[in-house]
């Protein structure tokens, strides 16, 4: 399948799980390390339409630029949490795999395989 994308950060285990589950299925995933290649807003927020979650729901809370930008202030928009995580990729929750127009997150590695049946 070569449709399948993976945002990968080769550094955290659940992702380097995801992608061998993927490998040992025989899915060869486009690989996105997004620490490098982060996603533009547009390219977030139609990952978190796919996905079905908020911004905060997806915004990694233990990341030091999480307490640092204030980010926990119930103020701020979808907007400006989508501008943080794009301009601050380790907020990006992770692993992320596309495929088939709809995209799973990688915690646990197993719940990608839910987009291939």
């Amino acid at each position: 399948m070569s449709d399948v994308t993976i945002y990968h950060n080769p550094r955290c285990s659940k992702s380097r799980e995801t992608l061998a589950l993927l490998q040992e299925k025989g899915i060869e995933p486009a690989v996105i390390e997004y620490l490098a290649t982060p996603p533009d807003a547009a390219t977030l927020s139609a990952l978190l339409g796919q996905l079905g979650l908020s911004p905060r729901d997806f915004i990694r809370k233990k990341e030091a630029e999480y307490e640092v930008l204030g980010l926990d202030d119930p103020a701020l928009s979808d907007e400006q949490l989508i501008a943080a995580m794009v301009a601050h990729p380790r907020l990006i929750e992770r692993p992320i795999v596309v495929a088939n127009g709809r995209a799973a997150l990688g915690r646990p590695p197993e719940a990608v395989l839910a987009l291939f049946r």
